[in-house]
């Protein structure tokens, strides 16, 4: 049936003109900040990598972002509420919610030194936050409050300036992440691992690659265990220097009763002592792991081999140091050769004066001529003149 003439006339521009009105009253999407790529708009993900021009975060990041990249900035400091709105210096209570829905944030080789306490309040959504090759100085105890979405916490290569130092640290600001499934700790020269990151409730993954961990005790392993039906946390251990001696028995029994928490079991190697050098840890039987008392007949037992290496080193460094000194001096005399040639030359010289002074006495001693007369004898001496005689 065909449709009536007023109708077709009143339903044909009135489709148009809705549609620009809704287009109208829409709101506009937020523009891309300043220094920074949006990519699939910036509900998406944003980029921003100005070098050192970028000191702070942006602070006109759109409110709907996703995702957050800043590469190879100047932030050196990440004050309180850096990410929040307001002007929330450190104040919790002024910090708005500025970035709802943002749930990556990625700030990796940016220089950062200190992460003060509530860096990244105003963030509930974050889920994945990446702080690698940062130099890290200093990190407040709560420095991840408020991050109750937390899920992946990478920290590769950001704790090599002061590792050991900012342990405590560390093991405070992990303390508050009970919901964290995913903590990278790689490449920070750690000797034992945070006891937070163990005793974290639903941590799935525990990336420790790359360390200077040489054991891990039977109280570490007792914290990587789990009550009831939760799974424990698989490990990375792979290129850390794991000396294979009696205190490794509880890691070895341990391994191999939970092989798959350990994915890169088989690239564990020794590193001591000497005899064990590069074998496969996995491979090794109990009786091979030694202690002191158990070692070599002259009483060295794995110190000594322990300390081979060292001390092959610190010889290998002492010659390195003699070399140079030579070096060094055969380099002084080459610059100051003619001064040293002039020297010699006057040596010489002062010596063969004082041989010729040597010679022209012995000449003179030795002359015949310049003999003392001999003396007269007693009787002449004591005939007198007047005797007549």
């Amino acid at each position: 049936m065909a449709p009536r003439a007023g109708q077709a006339g009143a339903g044909g521009p009135l489709l148009p003109g809705l549609l620009l009105v809704a287009a109208a009253l829409s709101p506009r999407a937020a523009p891309c900040p300043f220094q920074c790529y949006c990519f699939a708009g910036p509900k998406l993900l944003l980029r921003c990598a100005s070098g050192a021009e970028l000191r702070q975060p942006p602070r006109d990041v759109p409110p709907d972002a996703r995702n957050l990249t800043i590469v190879g900035a100047n932030l050196t400091v990440l004050r309180a509420a850096a990410f929040a709105g307001g002007d929330a210096a450190g104040d919790e209570e002024g910090a708005g919610v500025r970035l709802p829905l943002l749930a990556a944030l990625r700030l990796t080789q940016n220089n950062i030194e200190v992460v003060e306490d509530g860096a990244f309040d105003g963030l509930p959504s974050l889920a994945a936050l990446d702080l690698s090759q940062n130099p890290l100085r200093a990190l407040g105890g709560a420095a991840f409050r408020g991050l109750p979405a937390l899920r992946s916490l990478q920290l590769n290569h950001a704790l090599l300036q002061r590792g050991p130092a900012l342990l405590d640290a560390l093991d405070a600001a992990l303390a508050q992440l009970a919901g964290l499934r995913f903590l990278g700790l790689a490449g920070n020269a750690l000797g034992h691992l945070p006891p937070a990151a163990l005793r974290l409730p639903r941590l799935e993954q525990l990336d420790a690659r790359r360390n200077a961990l040489t054991v891990l005790g039977a109280d570490e392993l007792r914290a990587l265990e789990r009550d009831g039906d939760l799974a424990g946390p698989r490990l990375l251990l792979a290129n850390n220097p794991l000396r294979c001696g009696c205190t490794a028995r509880p890691l070895l029994t341990w391994l191999r009763n939970a092989t798959e928490r350990i994915p890169d079991a088989r690239r564990l190697r020794c590193a001591a002592p000497r005899p064990l050098l590069n074998r496969s840890f996995l491979d090794l039987e109990e009786a091979e792991l030694r202690c002191a008392a158990e070692g070599n007949a002259d009483g060295r037992g794995d110190n000594a081999e322990l300390a081979g290496p060292e001390l092959e080193a610190s010889y290998v460094f002492f010659g390195l140091v003699l070399a140079l000194i030579g070096l060094i001096f055969l380099m002084v005399l080459y610059l100051n050769r003619r001064g040293i040639q002039r020297w010699m030359r006057n040596l010489r010289e002062a010596c063969r004066d004082q041989m010729e002074g040597y010679h022209y006495r012995y000449e003179q001693d030795a002359d015949p001529r310049r003999a003392p007369a001999p003396a007269a004898p007693a009787s002449s001496r004591a005939t007198s003149p007047g005797s007549g005689l």
